[in-house]
């Protein structure tokens, strides 16, 4: 089992190359208030941040405040946000999510941690994308690019997310909490693709324990499985 400093040397090297790689990465959701961000968040679960940029375009101008989505029909805010998936528990939390930020927050979203998870639909990832990129405050989102690539990289064995993101944030240094996500989502799309890695291109392959696994097959012999 690798010591902590090796985790936190060999992560040093993995962030240097994904910054070099990725120079320009930045949040993948468009938002330009905290409130925007809190919401496009909730709707990105089992959506593409891509599908949601779509939707929130028109959202936005529609509902520019809590009050607005209480204002709405369910009915009505299910239609809008139908294309993301799970539209009837999305809509049901996002008005949930307002009536709090009206009743204990007078309107406006939070920093603290407590006080965004207490918040209808609103877990530690949504938490820290929200204090990382709307209020700058660092913060590790175990989202499913950084499961999956802390894992294949070596970086944990954990399956659960808050367990991923203690276990990061013992290698990670604080200043790139929130970058480390921008990172490794960029990466996961482009390059170790879940279904289809291509090892041979990635900058981290030397780094990678999985790139170094192989599998035999029949047509053309040993592949790699991730990068």
């Amino acid at each position: 089992m690798p010591t902590v400093k090796a985790q936190r040397e060999r992560m040093a090297e993995v962030l240097d190359r994904l910054k070099k790689t990725y120079s320009d990465v930045g949040p993948a959701l468009r938002f330009t208030t905290p409130f925007e961000l809190l919401v496009a968040t909730m709707l990105s679960a089992q959506c593409t941040d891509k599908q949601v940029n779509v939707v929130t375009e028109s959202l936005f101008k529609k509902y520019p405040s809590p009050r607005h989505y209480l204002d709405a029909a369910p009915e009505a805010l299910e239609a809008d946000i139908f294309t993301t998936g799970f539209y009837r528990n999305k809509a049901a939390n996002v008005r949930k999510c307002c009536r709090s930020l009206i009743d204990l927050h007078g309107g406006e979203v939070p920093s603290a941690m407590d006080d965004l998870t207490n918040l209808a639909g609103v877990g530690r990832k949504t938490a820290n994308v929200v204090r990382g990129n709307a209020f700058g405050i660092p913060g590790i989102a175990v989202d499913t690019h950084v499961k999956r690539l802390s894992g294949l990289l070596g970086f944990t064995k954990q399956a659960d997310p808050d367990r991923i993101e203690r276990e990061l944030m013992k290698v990670v240094p604080e200043p790139d909490w929130t970058g480390l996500g921008h990172l490794m989502a960029a990466h996961g799309r482009k390059t170790c693709v879940a279904r289809r890695p291509k090892c041979d291109e990635c900058v981290l392959s030397d780094l990678c324990p999985s790139a170094k696994q192989v599998a035999p097959r029949a047509s053309d012999g040993p592949s790699k499985l991730a990068g």
